[in-house]
This record gives structure tokens, C-alpha cells and sequence, in this order.
């Protein structure tokens, strides 16, 4: 499965514990300061569900909350310490820079 952004934010709120589609967008909103369309935000849910990363929960209520499963969460995982050694290196260059 391919690791677009939303894909990681979706994970990463989820990690946190369970929540609907309107909590998850909050909550990125929050943490990442990104605001994700309806479009893209059911888009991604629908993808990683399909996957297996998250399941639905059972739910009396109309809004579906989802919760992240145990592959969903070694794949986000593995992702961030991937994406925090290329954050890393990239910081570590640019302080090598000579100032301008």
C-alpha cells in the first residue's frame, strides 16, 4: 500500500485510540496542522480498511468510529522510522550549509 500523507496522518490519529471520521479529522488537525477534505479523508480510510491497517468498530451510533490494527500499526511504525532517519539527515545537511 502506498504511504500518502493522509494514509500516515489517519494512522498516526488512530494510534492515539479509536475515533469516528469527524474526531480523526480534528485530531489532525490538531497534530499536524493539516486539514484533510471529506473526499480525501474517507478515501484514505476506505484504502487502509480494505488493507487491513484499520477496522471498523461495532457502533449504535450513525458516526463509525475505526481503531488501527496490529499490521496497521508495524506498518506505521516501520513508516515514521523511516520517515524520521530521511528527517534527520535532511536537518543535519542543512545545517551543514554555509549561511548566506
Amino acid at each position: 500500500m502506498e504511504f500518502t500523507e493522509p494514509v500516515v496522518l489517519v494512522l498516526s490519529s488512530l494510534a492515539g485510540g479509536p475515533k469516528h471520521g469527524y474526531a480523526l479529522a480534528r485530531d489532525i488537525e490538531s497534530f499536524a496542522g493539516v486539514t484533510l477534505g471529506p473526499g480525501t479523508l474517507y478515501g484514505a480510510i476506505s484504502r487502509l480498511e480494505k488493507h487491513g491497517w484499520i477496522e471498523a468498530l461495532p457502533t449504535d451510533d450513525r458516526r463509525q468510529p475505526y481503531r488501527i490494527t496490529a499490521p496497521g500499526a508495524a506498518a506505521l511504525a516501520e513508516r515514521l522510522t523511516a520517515m524520521q532517519k530521511v528527517a534527520s539527515a535532511g536537518l543535519s545537511r542543512l545545517a551543514l550549509r554555509p549561511a548566506r
